[in-house]
């Protein structure tokens, strides 16, 4: 039986201070994996069309012209969900803003199976964006709010090594699955569907979460977090909480902060690195995985040979992920994040060099491995980087930048790669990472293993 922690820890009274103090629960471990299980389905639907974009323009004829605006669209649909769910989380609460996103994507990929047209499929596409779009940065918010300042880095990397088996799942059900019928069906059509029915499932394994209560406190309602937390530190005794329900309507609710307060002296250093990091980070991490059967087949492999070095590829993102289990928590993540970057960058122009498919194979998956260990740590430093009454609305906020310069990505990668080839492409890529590096180097600040208070009492 866990034992809570010795309670002379700084700041026992507080919530937060009761929170950092807990050792690990089973509401811990149940919430790293449904929210490991929603960030799977998020992955999945990013790279999918990315993964068919040979199959989508055979079957839709499709021009060079069309193919990026289908690229763009959930891009496009996850950078305005991110905008609007992040904010709803920090006004509202994370868990109502974590069933909203998983609804409205589950419908709108199912829909998308039933597109008769290309058109048909990029509204889907948007709209399911929309669902998905604010996914990772509410993640990142909810686990940070509630696990153990000493805990949080390795179970947010869990939840996130978890998620990123949806990439060679993608590759290997698109490579399994296209060129197919199942009972009449096209195959490819079939990866909505199963998209759509996993978000549903994990909807209702979320329903079951409780709320943040560092968020429950932020906005005045202190009984009820009191409430969760007591629950909590009685799960971890072996005990149950005497009380039937959580108290509602003791406490006056204070006013949400503003989003202008992200652009205040305090929080205007942070919040422009992080502006920074997301327009560019991007044309890496999501530029390579996207573009990888289009690099493949400029390089003069067939559709089919793409897809499965685009499948094996992709294993390098969970390899990845579960190697930054045991660092994560021992390095900086602030130089956890440069040292990745920068490697991303030297893998990348290797890959666009490579002319032999060993060389493809073991650089490409070198490259998915090494922007795993950067993705778990940057997806940790953002929200360890905020205070808790503007986490969500920062955190979604500057990440929908990422999810905008995805969606611009296809109209400024995909020309290049025809004119330049893969090489002039992975150089470009690399110039963006170099700057990524800097912008952290100069601006951020250190979190690893600091209670997330005292990481925001130290803002400028």
């Amino acid at each position: 039986m866990a034992n809570v922690p010795d309670a002379t820890a700084p700041d026992t009274g507080t919530i937060a201070g009761r929170l950092d103090r807990l050792p690990v629960t089973r509401t811990h471990r149940r919430a790293t994996v449904a929210v490991g299980l929603g960030l799977f389905f998020d992955f999945y639907e990013v790279f999918l069309t990315g993964v068919l974009s040979s199959v989508l323009v055979e079957e839709f004829k499709l021009s060079k012209a069309a193919l990026p605006p289908l690229l763009a669209s959930t891009f496009v649909g996850m950078f305005v969900g991110a905008l609007l769910l992040g904010r709803l989380a920090d006004r509202f609460g994370r868990r109502g803003a974590f069933l909203l996103n998983l609804g409205l994507y589950s419908f709108f990929s199912l829909l998308g199976a039933f597109s008769g047209s290309a058109v048909m499929l990029l509204v889907t596409r948007f709209f399911a964006g929309i669902g998905l779009g604010a996914e990772p940065p509410l993640a990142d918010t909810y686990l940070t709010d509630l696990l153990p300042a000493r805990r949080r880095g390795r179970f947010i990397a869990w939840a996130y090594t978890l998620a990123f088996f949806g990439f060679p799942v993608v590759g290997f059900l698109a490579r399994g699955l296209t060129g197919h019928e199942i009972l009449g069906i096209p195959g490819w059509r079939w990866l909505f569907v199963l998209g759509a029915l996993g978000g549903a499932a994990v909807f209702l394994l979320r329903r079951g979460l409780p709320e943040s209560p560092r968020w429950l406190e932020s906005v005045g309602r202190t009984d009820e977090a009191a409430y969760l937390v007591a629950g909590m530190e009685a799960e971890a005794r072996g005990s149950t909480v005497t009380a039937s329900a959580p108290p509602r309507g003791t406490t006056r609710r204070r006013a949400v902060a503003p989003v202008r307060d992200l652009f205040t002296p305090a929080l205007r250093r942070r919040t422009s690195m992080m502006v920074v990091f997301h327009l560019l980070q991007t044309l890496g991490y999501y530029g390579f995985g996207t573009l990888v059967p289009l690099v493949l087949a400029a390089k003069g492999y067939a559709v089919s040979q793409s897809l499965l070095f685009a499948a094996l590829t992709y294993l390098g993102y969970p390899v990845g992920s579960a190697l930054s289990l045991p660092i994560v928590e021992r390095v900086e993540r602030k130089h956890l994040v440069i040292g990745s970057v920068l490697a991303m960058a030297a893998f990348g122009i290797a890959f666009g060099l490579a002319g032999s498919m060993t060389l493809i194979l073991v650089f490409g998956f070198l490259y998915t491995a090494t922007s795993n260990l950067f993705s778990n740590a940057f997806h940790i430093y953002q929200a360890e980087i905020f205070p808790t009454a503007l986490r969500s609305t920062a955190a979604s906020g500057t990440y929908s930048l990422s999810r905008l310069a995805s969606g611009a990505m296809p109209f400024v990668l995909v020309p290049l790669l025809n004119a330049h080839g893969p090489t002039a492409l992975f150089l470009v890529v690399a110039g963006a990472l170099v700057v990524v590096a800097l912008d952290v180097a100069l601006l951020g600040p250190r979190t690893t293993g600091r209670r997330l208070e005292k990481v925001n009492e130290e803002l400028p």
